[in-house]
């Protein structure tokens, strides 16, 4: 009889400490998804729009301006080193042809830091967009990872006579407090591209090394009332990709952390429908919390993967959805209340349409000094 209930006991305490795991399983999952606001402001690459895309000018505009993250695409140096740079290819947005004009095919891989430090990033902006051209944007150079989460913390790089003030003779910046910082503190919001050289840990291990990895003593980054305080949260990083593989990776290097799905047609095979509860299956199975879909309209003419039907899949999901990209008050008004955030080049009128009241794009550039 004592065995019997002894057994009977053991079974009792089984059961409770699995719906005791179950539950925080769940727990961890609503705790994950929890940390994210809804209806953020994504500054798309900081802007495509208003400055060239991935730049210092570009994310010190985003972030003075109110947008809630700064994205970026990060890519490996062939040294190691994680820059912020949305091509394979440097072509189209730096002078490489003429820098390194025995390259036919320049791909980031290529080059060390220090060689893709004496590309032009930003001049080419100015002949695409004589009306937004500003001489300060000749001769910008590649960032890195570490120098976007500076300026997200109201730092900017030293210059002396407009040159960067390299640390110890490397490739790498020196930073100063930004003087025309005006207190918000933004997250950054990283895209990696297809798993190659191991980017995911290298990632994770960099973030580690900066205090943005919230599983690993993450620095305290003070924060000021009534300004956008996200950097000091739990939601300070949010990871993207469009490669399967890679959020497999990501979910493997930083657990935890927020991910977003990144949604292309063009790699859909077959029925549609079919192939989005695919993609929401395979975010479920890595911790994916968020689905990011593209949306329709100029100027971009993406194909149409934010159907209400395609929100509610995900949002059926206990998914989120940030969809990509918001360039015109047409798409805002199309979408914006469906979903949960945007990705947009245009955070001014993100700000604008959420009625967060933004100063004008072109003073906040004028205030940072560029002319």
């Amino acid at each position: 009889m004592k065995f019997f209930k002894y057994i009977v006991i053991i079974l009792l305490i089984s059961g409770i400490n699995s719906c005791n795991t179950e539950k925080k399983e769940v727990q961890m999952k609503r705790k994950t998804i929890d940390y994210i606001k809804k209806d953020i402001v994504i500054a798309h690459r900081g802007s495509t729009y208003w400055t060239p895309e991935e730049t210092e000018p570009a994310y010190r505009w985003a972030r003075n301006i109110g947008a809630d993250y700064l994205e970026l695409d990060v890519q490996l140096t062939k040294d190691g080193y994680l820059v912020a740079f949305h091509d394979n290819d440097l072509l189209r947005t730096t002078n490489v042809s003429e820098v390194f004009p025995e390259n036919k095919k320049p791909i980031i891989d290529d080059f060390t830091l220090a060689e893709l430090r004496t590309l032009d990033v930003g001049s080419w902006f100015n002949k695409k967009n004589p009306d937004r051209a500003k001489k300060s944007f000749s001769k910008l150079t590649i960032l890195t990872l570490e120098d976007v989460i500076k300026i997200a913390e109201g730092y900017r790089i030293k210059r002396i006579n407009g040159i960067p003030v390299r640390k110890n003779n490397s490739a790498l910046y020196q930073y100063k407090k930004d003087k025309n910082d005006n207190g918000n503190r933004p997250g950054i919001y990283v895209e990696t591209k297809h798993p190659k050289r191991n980017i995911e840990e290298v990632l994770a291990k960099t973030l580690t090394t900066l205090g943005w990895n919230i599983n690993v003593s993450p620095k305290e980054i003070y924060t000021t009332k009534g300004t956008v305080s996200i950097a000091n949260t739990n939601a300070r990083v949010i990871l993207q990709s469009f490669s399967p593989e890679s959020i497999v990776q990501l979910d493997k290097q930083l657990p935890n952390i927020p991910k977003c799905f990144l949604l292309w047609k063009p790699d859909f095979k077959g029925d549609v429908k079919e192939n989005y509860k695919k993609a929401i299956a395979h975010g479920i199975k890595y911790n994916v919390q968020i689905i990011g879909s593209s949306i329709a309209g100029k100027p971009n003419n993406y194909d149409e993967l934010t159907e209400k039907w395609m929100v509610d899949l995900a949002h059926n999901a206990e998914m989120i959805v940030h969809p990509y990209t918001f360039d015109t008050k047409e798409q805002f008004t199309k979408y914006a209340k469906l979903v949960d955030g945007v990705f947009t080049n245009r955070a001014d009128l993100a700000l604008e349409y959420f009625n967060r009241n933004p100063i004008s794009p072109t003073k906040v550039l004028n205030n940072l000094g560029y002319k």
